[in-house]
């Protein structure tokens, strides 16, 4: 497209006005079709074009929350644009304040229409009824604007979450996976099964509902024999886990046992049939927090149990025998030691230590974990933490590897794995390594991972294992191949768009495909 001057000459000549040079930034989230990102691309230019601005540039987030900056890469790169002084344009165009953000601090918006501003660039709000020309009027109506953009979202908040509640109660289940010895079952809004949902898969009606049904015969037996062997047998929740292991019997997510997975079973109502929900929350993108029992939403007796009521109080019956027995001092004692034996603190450790009462068991007496750790003169470093957690994906890798093996073999697929580097050659055609990116959380709430590729060995792809927040359980897989990855690391957010998220797999079924041999006749 030919450029024109910044200056126009009229019919005699002379020359007319100064041609303003724009951006448009358009974002869409989830409030409604008419706030699609086409729709106000087009209001947009209707605007534009009455107004004799050219828009040079675009700026779009696609399926965004307007909470927080966080995630809205479109927006994050066009204030770095601004900042740096790398624009071609003296306006930005924007639907309207919703679009701009629904930020809960209304400073939070006036701050980055603010950075636009001392750039020398004008935000213009394309669809509402004042000019943002900085005018007392426009001020004020701006500033109400923006708490009422940010009212939205807090009252959409409440109206979901009482939906929610509403459905727990209901008996329906929502998220999650599970757990062993449990499925998810899909039923239409009148109660009729539709199927068994599998793991990572999704409802695609908005009627349609989950609900928690027995799973495979063996795995109920094995969930009942845990409960018979910890409450009868008096077996500890390690001996029954070396149990497991020792019969090869692996968790709903294919791993071993350890006592806190069996500990997990032992503890969780939805064995008995309860529907227990908001434990924990994550409202408004604000940082995770776990509620007290009080703020729990349940429905008892909403699905099948598959464990006795009487076998299960007995079991809550002694594991919180195990925190009564012991005085404050004696809980804060065994805890001190475990501090002093391993120089750090976390539930996941506590749960698998066999002298200690669970992690629960010290928020329940201490209010909550951070004041048992303060007072035994530990305080939550993230270091600490980081330790940790390499620690136990170190010990996961061989058993992903492993299973990566396995499910080679079983497509059909030939693959020879290097002892010292654990690179697999598969079909004698290409390369794959596996590894374990760990999940970070921002001080804002937000989950990061960082994807390290072995430069040393640079395989065909990189089968990147990316886990979830408490870093326990796979939450999905890429599928990175070497010829688009270019660069020794790779920093993931929730969302990453196409140009990443299109090797984003929630099993490894595709990988184990490719994997997957041929006979000539099939190719024929």
């Amino acid at each position: 497209m030919d450029r024109r001057s910044d200056r126009e000459s009229n019919g005699s000549g002379s020359p007319s006005a100064v041609i303003v040079r724009a951006a448009e930034y358009v974002r869409m989230s989830t409030d409604h079709q008419k706030y699609s990102t086409e729709n106000q691309a087009e209001a947009i230019r209707q605007y534009a074009a009455r107004r004799g601005i050219e828009i040079v540039r675009t700026y779009a987030d696609e399926g965004k929350s307007g909470l927080r900056l966080d995630g809205r890469d479109a927006l994050k790169r066009l204030i770095d644009d601004v900042q740096s002084g790398a624009t071609d344009f003296t306006a930005i165009l924007v639907y309207d304040v919703s679009r701009w953000g629904r930020f809960q601090d209304a400073d939070e918006s006036a701050y980055y229409e603010y950075i636009c501003k001392r750039a020398g660039i004008s935000v213009q709000y394309c669809a509402e009824q004042f000019e943002n020309d900085g005018s007392p009027v426009s001020t004020i109506v701006k500033g109400v604007k923006r708490a009422m953009a940010g009212e939205y979202s807090r009252e959409l908040s409440v109206k979901v979450f009482t939906g929610q509640c509403r459905l727990i109660e209901l008996g329906y289940r929502q998220g999650g996976p599970p757990g062993f010895g449990l499925r998810r079952s899909l039923i239409d809004q009148s109660g009729a099964p539709k199927g068994e949902l599998a793991r990572g898969a999704h409802k695609s009606i908005q009627t349609d509902r989950v609900v928690l049904v027995p799973g495979p015969t063996e795995e109920i037996e094995i969930v009942r024999w845990i409960y018979r062997s910890f409450v009868s047998e008096k077996k500890t929740e390690s001996e029954i886990a070396d149990a497991l292991n020792e019969r090869g019997v692996v968790t709903d997510l294919g791993r071993s046992w350890t006592r806190g997975t069996v500990h997990q079973i032992l503890i969780n109502e939805k064995y008995i049939g309860n529907n227990v929900w908001n434990r924990a929350s994550f409202k408004l993108k604000r940082k995770r927090i776990h509620n007290l029992p009080a703020m729990w939403i349940r429905a008892d007796g909403a699905f099948k149990a598959i464990v006795d009521r009487t076998m299960f109080d007995a079991a809550q019956a002694i594991i919180h025998a195990r925190s009564l027995r012991l005085s404050d001092e004696e809980m804060l004692k065994a805890l001190q030691q475990l501090l002093q034996d391993r120089g750090y603190l976390s539930g996941l450790l506590i749960d698998e230590s066999e002298n200690l009462p669970s992690s629960s068991a010290y928020q329940s007496r201490f209010g909550s974990l951070l004041r048992a750790y303060q007072l035994v003169g530990f305080a939550p470093d993230r270091d600490y933490r980081y330790v940790e957690i390499n620690r136990t994906l170190r010990r996961m890798h061989p058993q992903i590897v492993t299973d990566t093996v396995t499910g080679i073999r079983q497509a059909g697929g030939l693959v020879e794995q290097d002892p010292e580097s654990d690179l697999l050659t598969i079909n004698r055609e290409f390369t794959a390594s596996v590894v374990v990116v760990r999940c970070l959380t921002t001080s804002t709430g937000s989950r990061r991972w960082k994807i390290r590729f072995d430069v040393g060995l640079w395989p065909d792809i990189t089968v990147a294992v990316r886990m979830d927040e408490p870093n326990q359980n796979a939450l999905d897989y890429y599928l990175l191949p070497r010829i688009d990855m270019t660069v020794p690391n790779v920093r993931l957010a929730e969302d990453n768009g196409v140009s990443l998220d299109a090797y984003r797999f929630e099993t490894l079924d595709a990988f184990f495909a490719l994997a997957a041999r041929a006979t000539l006749q099939e190719v024929a």
